[in-house]
């Protein structure tokens, strides 16, 4: 029986004229299996749009009873995961260049989308409706909604942001389908859609990770474009104290993500990462090695030259680096270098040596943590750091003048952790080279007098400076000869530090 006749007879629609009266409705078990085998038949694109359209029309045209009346759960899930594979974008080679923005193939996947969608529209509109039937309900729903509803939410996953395979249309119908699916599941957001509403109750996201788990694997996960999206973006969805009952399962293909050749996959990896450091406990990321796996796969990651990436990894090993020396504090390892210094020590060297802007932004930026995560133990790292100050600071790096607004917050920083160590030396040549040396030009002296001026870290420089001078000079127990102080404070004069 053809689905347009079958519409018909489900519409009660009279025949057109000199046609023959529909025959009897088939049980929807049988019909539900026919259009399963159209779709495993392997025909051309234009009879499946056909049928997905029919069948959009059969869903909504359907009764309730004679729709879900004595069908097996298992076959709507059959069918829905077949239309979810019919949706999806175009498979691509494992080592496949990047994605073309505007293709046939793609333009085709959104329209292909936008059709199989308005079917789950009507269909989670037919389990809502018959939920209020004394003859179905929810026990009859209830199973039939634990089959689709993972296979439905990757399915507009996949859809509901602006990829190449997606249009204005299947856009608007992914998320009309999610705000539908997270109603129907009866929470009041995504996040207690895949979470469950409390600690106790099991959300959705053990099941979206069972569909999602085929196709993270090494050989496959490149070969659907949206997976990693669909992962990445169903992850951030989840916080603690759930995400600490899937470590097992969302670690290991945030490390496969990280770990690709191409920039944009190692930035969507490294920031999965981060957001498992977030919101899992440390004693479950220390548990068997794992936060060693993930700072060995992070400190691979900053021999890279991409700004972007590098900063990403940065921030991820700030809050990774406390989990690591809280753990080798309670195993009570002795290492004479702790992983924040060897961070520490290959940024410094890179730091050095660079000359692009963006990278210097980004590492004068994220120093000042550095230093205060180190605190006192900055020390350690005291030439090579002053060296950077100094370096950076000679240089303009544009009008915002970011890298030397960092590496002086550094020297800031630097001063108040370390300061009965700190090179007093440097310090001073800091502000008079900084303020005098490099101005040449009236306008280049005005800027650069109004940056040092603005920032903190050079009153900071003088207040340390002048205290440790002052001491010496009112001590009655200075070691400083008379003649020496007398030179010290012509200095000081010269200098301006007595100024403050």
């Amino acid at each position: 029986m053809e689905l347009s006749s079958l519409v018909r007879a489900l519409r009660l629609e009279e025949p057109r004229d000199g046609a023959q009266p529909p025959p009897a409705v088939p049980p929807a078990e049988q019909v539900l299996l026919q259009i399963g085998l159209r779709f495993s038949e392997g025909t051309g694109g234009a009879p499946k749009a056909g049928v997905v359209r029919d069948l959009g029309a059969l869903v909504e045209a359907a009764d309730c009873r004679w729709l879900f009346g004595g069908l097996s759960p298992a076959r709507v899930g059959e069918l829905v995961a077949v239309l979810n594979g019919y949706a999806a974008p175009p498979t691509q080679e494992q080592d496949a260049a990047d994605l073309p923005s505007k293709d046939s193939a793609y333009a085709s996947a959104a329209e292909r989308a936008a059709d199989v969608g308005s079917v789950f529209l009507h269909l989670l509109a037919k389990l809502e409706a018959a939920k209020t039937q004394e003859s179905l309900g929810v026990p009859v729903v209830g199973p039939i909604l634990c089959r689709v509803v993972g296979h439905m939410y990757i399915f507009a996953a996949t859809h509901i942001a602006e990829r190449p395979w997606t249009n204005a249309r299947s856009q608007s119908v992914a998320q009309e389908l999610l705000a539908l699916l997270v109603k129907a599941a009866g929470c009041g957001s995504v996040a207690e859609f895949l979470r469950g509403k409390n600690e106790d109750e099991e959300g959705r996201f053990a099941a979206v990770m069972g569909l999602l788990k085929q196709e993270l694997t090494k050989d496959t996960w490149k070969r659907n474009p949206a997976t990693k999206f669909v992962f990445s973006w169903t992850l951030n969805h989840v916080t603690r104290p759930w995400l600490s009952h899937y470590l097992e399962r969302v670690l290991p293909p945030s490390l496969l993500i990280s770990d690709d050749y191409r920039e944009e996959n190692k930035i969507l990896g490294v920031h999965c990462l981060h957001h498992i450091i977030l919101n899992v406990p440390a004693a479950d990321l220390c548990q068997f090695n794992r936060a060693q796996v993930v700072y060995h796969a992070l400190y691979n990651h900053l021999y890279s030259r991409e700004a972007p990436l590098i900063q990403a990894v940065l921030l991820c090993l700030l809050d990774l680096l406390p989990i690591l020396e809280r753990a080798r504090r309670q195993q009570k390892e002795v290492r004479p270098t702790a992983p924040c210094d060897e961070v520490l020590q290959l940024v410094l060297t890179h730091m050095e040596a660079e000359h692009r802007l963006a990278l210097r932004r980004v590492y004068a930026r994220t120093l000042p943590a550095f230093v205060q995560r180190l605190g006192i133990l900055i020390v350690r790292h005291l030439k090579r750091l002053e060296r950077v100050i100094l370096g950076y600071l000679e240089v303009c790096d544009g009008p915002e003048e970011e890298a030397r607004l960092g590496v002086l917050e550094t020297l800031q920083c630097t001063i108040e952790h370390a300061w009965p160590r700190s090179c007093w030396k440097a310090c001073t040549a800091v502000v008079r080279r900084t303020a005098y040396g490099n101005a040449s030009e009236k306008c280049k002296r005005t800027h650069e007098v109004w940056l040092i001026d603005a920032h903190p870290a050079f009153c900071t420089v003088k207040f340390f400076y002048l205290f440790k001078v002052t001491i010496f000079l009112i001590s009655p127990v200075s070691p400083i000869p008379p003649a020496n102080k007398i030179h010290l404070r012509a200095r000081l004069a010269t200098c301006g530090l007595l100024q403050l």
